[in-house]
């Protein structure tokens, strides 16, 4: 373990950096946003350029990296992902945002991309599940730390804006210093989503669910705060409060997707979550909803990793990976819809807006699940769950400690 990850700390620092501006950088725009007086519709069609971009980003990526290689695609994408984070500073129209997220959102992806693939050339089959861990590890931390640093004290946003560029700029460093030459690459196939849904429904349907309910959750959460009259910085607490929840329940959801029909755990989190949306309503938890946020995170967030799971339980070793990739674009689909919807459902009802969708979405979950678990039979053989950070998955079915895949001779 300490072997695996002395040799890949370099592109665990890079990625650390990578998520922390990532994450400051999508909270950032929600609150600065919200504060220079653009509609809660408009701050969702600008989140929504990112999963755009990524649609486009994660399938352009892996061609680049054959062309040029690891280190010039990430140095290219990283750089370009730099300007995107320095024009919101010379501009406050809505389109130039728009186009500056689209922007980042085919960087940042590509960049998971590349960092995924990087891992799993360098990585011996004994340590895919320690690299795995320490990724989702690594993952969670930079997005939780983006997110807190967005409530900082910084009126007109220059100070943030040029900080999300710096840690950009400086995640490009470890890997320029590293020894470890970097890998040759070969594209994944994909499986074809009409295919995976013969597969597994539920799998598919729930990516896609949760893509959107993840989205709504990132996005909305902090103009929900803002519209309760909490401040800037209590407004990205509570994201992060939500995103830590969701990150530390993933071990224990994970377990016990491990020891019963998956399907059935994908149902229960979502019913849980709708109970949690409407004590909220109900007005059980008062004026303190960091308990509800929290616990709507532990709900909602670890589903994903149970759908990959799930995915994973009823196909061959040398189909993990290209039904990573497919349910990855399942998942963006959601997020695009989603990162529009979730501020949409603020401005049109106001907060209880965002709490409305979040339990439609889980009831739609569950409703999908239930019904998949009482008529079809659960797959005997399965593996375990692998914790799986939305904020910056790619292809991390690279990764899978049971994926076989060519796997191309180091340098």
């Amino acid at each position: 373990m300490i072997r695996a990850l002395k040799e890949n700390w370099a592109l665990f620092a890079g990625m650390l950096m990578l998520m922390a501006a990532n994450g400051l950088l999508s909270t950032l725009l929600t609150i600065r946003g919200s504060s220079i007086g653009l509609s809660d519709t408009t701050i969702g069609l600008v989140q929504a350029g990112y999963p755009l971009g990524a649609l486009l980003g994660s399938a352009y990526t892996p061609k680049l990296v054959e062309r040029v290689g690891h280190v010039r695609a990430f140095a290219a994408l990283a750089s370009l992902c730099s300007v995107s984070a320095i024009v919101h500073l010379v501009t406050i129209d809505a389109w130039s945002w728009g186009a500056m997220r689209f922007l980042a959102g085919f960087c940042f992806p590509g960049l998971y991309v590349i960092s995924e693939s990087w891992l799993n050339a360098k990585a011996e089959n004994r340590s895919r599940a320690v690299l795995l861990s320490a990724y989702f590890v690594i993952q969670t931390a930079g997005a939780s730390l983006g997110q807190g640093l967005a409530g900082l004290n910084d009126p007109d946003g220059s100070v943030l804006f040029v900080l999300t560029s710096v840690l950009i700029s400086l995640s490009l460093l470890p890997l320029m210093i590293s020894r470890n030459p970097a890998p040759n690459y070969e594209a994944p196939e994909r499986l074809s989503v009409t295919r995976l849904i013969r597969i597994s429904p539920v799998a598919v349907s729930g990516a896609m669910l949760n893509g959107a309910a993840q989205a709504a959750f990132y996005i909305g959460v902090p103009l929900y705060a803002l519209s309760r009259g909490m401040s800037a910085s209590e407004a990205t607490l509570l994201l992060v409060a939500g995103t830590l929840a969701g990150a530390a329940a993933q071990f224990p959801v994970g377990w016990l997707s491990d020891h019963t029909d998956r399907r059935f755990v994908i149902g229960g989190l979502a019913t849980a979550c709708v109970a949690v949306c409407v004590a909220l309503f109900a007005g059980l938890f008062g004026d303190n909803v960091y308990p509800a946020i929290a616990l709507i995170g532990a709900t909602t967030l670890p589903i994903y990793s149970i759908c990959v799971a799930h995915a994973n339980d009823q196909i061959a070793p040398s189909q993990i990976v290209p039904a990573s990739g497919t349910l990855v674009l399942t998942l963006n689909v959601g997020i695009l819809l989603g990162a529009f919807a979730g501020p949409f459902s603020i401005g049109v009802a106001g907060p209880p807006g965002l709490i409305g969708l979040l339990a439609a979405l889980a009831a739609m979950t569950a409703a999908i699940a239930g019904i998949r678990g009482i008529s079809a039979e659960a797959p005997e053989q399965t593996g375990p769950v692998q914790p799986i950070a939305v904020q910056g998955t790619q292809t991390t079915g690279v990764l899978h400690p049971d994926a076989e895949m060519v796997r191309p001779e180091d340098p």
